[in-house]
C-alpha cells in the first residue's frame, strides 16, 4: 500500500485532499502543530496524526508522496527529510491542481462567498445524480460532517482559493466567480494585482469552457475570449422564488444560489433539481450556523459565523437583523490575521461602527502562522480597532483573551442574539456555552 504524509494536515484544504488520498486507497499520515476539530476527526478515520512541533521522525520510510501546506516553510524538517529522501513533495495547489487535470473541473472562486456556493452546487449534482467529487472549505452535515466527498462520476467541484495564487494550479472546465474585493492585500500589495490574478485563472478556460460571473463584476467582453460566459445577478425573475425556498438569510446568499442556479442551467441540469436541492440547504459549519445556547439561564440564539473581511460582516449581521428584526444583538468579532486588520483597517471601522446592534466586542488578532510580519503586529491591534470605531460614539469593547470576553458575558449579556465572528479559533467560545 502506498503511503502519504501531510504537512499542516490540520488546514481545511489540505484535509480534504488527505481524506482523498485515504480513501483512494493511500495509507495517510499528517502532521500539525496543534489538536483541532480537524485532526481529531482524521485521526478517527484512521489518519495517523503527530501533533506537536514538526519532527523528520514523523516520515515513515516508506512514504512516496509529501504534500505540504503553503503555510509550511521550506525549513520545515519534515520537508527537508522528505527532499532528502527524493521522495515527491508537492505544496497543496499543486497537489490538487494535480487533481483538477484528471476530472471534469468546476471551480468556485470570488473574496466571498466560496463555501456556500460549493456547497449549494455540490448538492445541485447530487440531487441530479451526477455524484460528484467534492473539495470545499467548510464542513457539511451532507458529508458526514466533513469538507470532503468521494464521488464516482467525472466531476470535481472545488472551492479555488486565491491566497497566494494557489488557484493558478488548477486547471478547471467551468469556473463560478462570485465576488472581486481588496483582500490578502500582504501578498497582492494592491487590488489590482489581486483582480489580475483572477484574470489570469479564467484565462485558463479552453473552448468549451463555462464562466458564471456575477454581472455587477462583469466587464466588457475581452478581445480573443473562447470560453461560455453567463451572468447572474438579482435582477433575475428567479431571485424571487429563491429567497421564498432558501432556507439561509441574506441576499448575499441569494446571489450565491444564483450562480448556482446559472451554473447548473448551462450543463443543463433541469431547474426543477436546482430548487430541489437550493431548498433542502440548510447551511454550513461557521456560515451564520445557529443554535440556543443558554447564559446565565438566559436564552439566546447564538450565530456562529467564519466571517473575517469587512464586507462579510455587514451581510452577515445585516442578514441577521433582517430575520429577527426586533431581537437585540450583541456580536464578538476576532479580526483574523494582523496583515488583513493592516491592510483594510478603515474598512474594518466604517463596517463595525456602521452596525446597527447593541454592542461589539472584539477579541485579539487572531495570529496566522508563517504569514505575519513582525513590523505589522506592531502596527495594529483590536485595541487600536475599538479605539477608532468609538470615536463615533459607537458602544464598542476590547479584551486582551477569549476567557475574558466569556467572564463579562456570563456577567453582563442581556440580548438575544449573540454572534461569534471570525475565521480563527473564536468560534470555540461559543462552544463553551451550555446548550
Amino acid at each position: 500500500m502506498k503511503k502519504a504524509h501531510f504537512i499542516g494536515i490540520g488546514g481545511i484544504g489540505i484535509s480534504a485532499l488527505a481524506r482523498y488520498y485515504l480513501q483512494d486507497g493511500w495509507r495517510v499520515s499528517g502532521s500539525d502543530l496543534v489538536a483541532s476539530e480537524i485532526t481529531q476527526a482524521l485521526e478517527r478515520e484512521g489518519i495517523k496524526i503527530y501533533i506537536g512541533p514538526h519532527d523528520q521522525k514523523n516520515l515513515c520510510l516508506k512514504t512516496k508522496m509529501v504534500i505540504y501546506s503553503p503555510a509550511v516553510g521550506l525549513d520545515n524538517p519534515e520537508l527537508k527529510r522528505a527532499k532528502k529522501m527524493r521522495i515527491k513533495c508537492q505544496s497543496y495547489p499543486k497537489a490538487l491542481g494535480a487533481l483538477t487535470k484528471k476530472y471534469f473541473t468546476i471551480a468556485v472562486c470570488g473574496t466571498h462567498g466560496k463555501s456556500t456556493t460549493t456547497a449549494m452546487l455540490s448538492l445541485v449534482f447530487i440531487e441530479g445524480g451526477l455524484d460528484p467529487t467534492v473539495i470545499v472549505g467548510t464542513k457539511l452535515r451532507e458529508f458526514g460532517n466533513t469538507n470532503f466527498r468521494r464521488g464516482t462520476s467525472k466531476f470535481l467541484i472545488i472551492e479555488a482559493d486565491e491566497h497566494m495564487a494557489s488557484f493558478l494550479n488548477y486547471r478547471p472546465q467551468a469556473i463560478i466567480l462570485t465576488t472581486l474585493e481588496p483582500d490578502h492585500l500582504d501578498y497582492y500589495k494592491n487590488f489590482k494585482n489581486y483582480r489580475n490574478a483572477f484574470r489570469k485563472f479564467i484565462s485558463y478556460l479552453s473552448r468549451s469552457g463555462v464562466l458564471v460571473i456575477n454581472e455587477k463584476i462583469a466587464t466588457k467582453k475581452e478581445k480573443n475570449v473562447k470560453y461560455k460566459t453567463y451572468k447572474y445577478s438579482l435582477k433575475q425573475p428567479e431571485a424571487g422564488q429563491i429567497k421564498k425556498i432558501l432556507k439561509i438569510p441574506g441576499e448575499h446568499n441569494i446571489l450565491n444560489a444564483l450562480a448556482v442556479l446559472t451554473l447548473s442551467r448551462a450543463i443543463k441540469i433541469p431547474d426543477r433539481i436546482s430548487f430541489k436541492a437550493l431548498a433542502k440547504y440548510k447551511g454550513a459549519w461557521r456560515r451564520m450556523e445557529e443554535k440556543k445556547i443558554k447564559i446565565n439561564n438566559h436564552e439566546t440564539i447564538l450565530v456562529s459565523d467564519y466571517g473575517h473581511h469587512p464586507t462579510e460582516i455587514s451581510a452577515t449581521v445585516g442578514a441577521i437583523i433582517e430575520k429577527y428584526p426586533k431581537k437585540k444583538i450583541w456580536l464578538v468579532f476576532q479580526p483574523h490575521q494582523h496583515q488583513r486588520t493592516y491592510y483594510l483597517f478603515k474598512d474594518f471601522v466604517m463596517a463595525l461602527k456602521n452596525l446597527l446592534i447593541e454592542r461589539i466586542i472584539l477579541a485579539p488578532i487572531y495570529d496566522v502562522a508563517g504569514r505575519e510580519e513582525k513590523k505589522i503586529k506592531r502596527a495594529v491591534s483590536s485595541k487600536m480597532l475599538a479605539k477608532r470605531i468609538s470615536q463615533s460614539g459607537k458602544k464598542v469593547m476590547h479584551f486582551e483573551s477569549a476567557e475574558e470576553i466569556k467572564i463579562f458575558l456570563e456577567k453582563k449579556f442581556r440580548g438575544d442574539i449573540l454572534i461569534i465572528m471570525g475565521a480563527g479559533d473564536i468560534y470555540l467560545l461559543g462552544k463553551s456555552f451550555d446548550a
